[in-house]
């Protein structure tokens, strides 16, 4: 049991008012997360790179291919251990995320140790921005209207990276990014009273979702 079993609603600190329904709800994907958040890839080709090296050293020193091989296999337990913490902290991080998009706002629930919600109500979303990746998953980022701002280290990892100045709350890694994109983008123009229309293709790199933007609350 944890303290998300006693939410009264899944990944919502509360019971949705009258009025407001769960349009769509999901959580990053951890195997995406891994690559594309802790950047597990990239570590291993570092650890690869690094028993490469000690080969190479242990041969130039004179020892023997299998005096080599071991020198090179000494990073293994570290390179293993590293890897290992990188996929587990990606999978807790995804293990405790739920992304809400309501009718309403949108709600991010995470953290293991500390749980969050941040609420994010469509009145204070300028915009939103997708970024696909070729397996289908993507990264979704929300610009919120000025002044509005929730700082960077109180979102990440949910967090667009490199927007340090003016942080923006991002539904990260998530699989089938483009449907859950439009979603987000024909429920930002119902509630914005707009005339619906499927939008359309998502490109591979970045799109803008039709959003709107009013005076921020107080």
């Amino acid at each position: 049991m944890s303290e998300h079993d006693f939410e009264p609603v899944r990944g919502l600190p509360e019971d949705l008012p009258a009025g407001e329904h769960i349009v769509w709800q999901g959580a990053p994907d951890w195997k995406l997360m891994a690559r594309r958040v802790f950047h597990m890839p990239l570590v291993s080709i570092y650890f690869g790179a690094l028993m490469a090296w000690r080969g190479a050293e242990a041969t130039a020193a004179g020892a023997t291919a299998v005096e080599a091989l071991q020198s090179a296999l000494w990073v293994t337990p570290l390179a293993t251990a590293a890897l290992g913490l990188l996929a587990g902290l990606a999978w807790l991080n995804c293990r405790t995320t739920v992304y809400t998009i309501t009718n309403k706002r949108v709600v991010m629930r995470f953290g293991a140790a500390l749980t969050k919600a941040i609420n994010i109500p469509f009145t204070i979303i300028e915009g939103a921005d997708v970024k696909l990746f070729a397996d289908g998953g993507g990264d979704i980022a929300l610009t919120l209207v000025k002044p509005n701002k929730i700082a960077y280290l109180h979102l990440w990892p949910h967090a667009r990276p490199g927007k340090l100045g003016h942080p923006q709350p991002t539904f990260r890694s998530v699989a089938n990014a483009a449907a859950v994109a439009s979603s987000l983008s024909m429920t930002l123009q119902r509630a914005a009273g707009q005339t619906v229309t499927p939008p359309a293709a998502v490109q591979p790199e970045n799109a803008t979702s039709p959003a709107h933007s009013q005076p921020a609350l107080a």
